[in-house]
């Protein structure tokens, strides 16, 4: 190994290093009951039913966070690109916790009818849509920027006189949540406030369509005769 290589290898190590610590002090940020012991069972209790809504987001951080050591696994050496774009990421993943905790928390009590508790109450239809807007963007800014990591790493592929399919695939992958995100953003903003609740909860139930994920990645596995 040059000493070229082992330097890279070293500044990769530090930026996995700090990134991982930025996506475990998100989690940090959901923790039930905001890090307060309780003092008695009544509290206890109530601390308890935020675990659902913990549970979802502590998912979807560790979505994101693995789709950055996946990316790992196919650009191994450390490059401005791949600095750069690995800082957007945990910078949009700070921004994206709060209003992520606000959507579930806000969804499991209200699907629960209150029996779940949420710190956060909407007392209006805008405040809705902002909260929607909010999410959308840090979702698809998230993912977005995943899918530049791995078109970075598909170049570089290239560069080696490799085909890069591998890498074209991962970026594929996190397209379709960053066009999902975005198009729950647009919907969120085009919604009149005097539309009936069902039709303004549409940009949530939108999210649905991250199932396509998988026909899209076997569709390009088949145009492209991969396993």
């Amino acid at each position: 190994m040059s000493l070229i290589e082992h330097r890279e290898g070293i500044e990769a190590g530090r930026l996995d290093i700090f990134v991982d610590g930025v996506f475990a002090f998100t989690l940090t940020l959901l923790v039930i009951g905001g890090g307060e012991i309780p003092d008695s069972s009544e509290k206890l209790v109530r601390m308890l039913g935020g675990i659902p809504a913990f549970a979802v987001c502590f998912f979807q951080i560790a979505y994101f966070w693995h789709g950055h050591v996946r990316w790992r696994r196919h650009c191994l050496a450390s490059d401005g690109p791949g600095l750069w774009l690995s800082l957007m990421l945990v910078f949009f993943a700070l921004i994206f916790v709060y209003p992520l905790h606000m959507v579930f928390a806000g969804a499991f009590s209200a699907l629960s009818g209150g029996w779940l508790p949420s710190p956060f109450e909407l007392h209006s239809q805008a405040e809705l849509r902002t909260l929607f807007v909010c999410y959308g963007l840090s979702y698809a800014c998230m993912a977005g920027t995943l899918t530049l990591l791995f078109r970075h790493a598909s170049r570089r592929a290239l560069h080696a006189g490799f085909n890069g399919f591998h890498e074209q695939r991962e970026a594929l992958r996190w397209i379709v949540p960053a066009a999902v995100g975005l198009a729950s953003t647009i919907t969120a903003l085009l919604l009149p406030l005097s539309s009936p609740s069902w039709l303004l909860a549409q940009p949530g139930y939108m999210y649905v369509l991250l199932f396509q994920i998988s026909p899209v990645v076997v569709r390009f596995n088949r145009r492209h005769g991969l396993a």
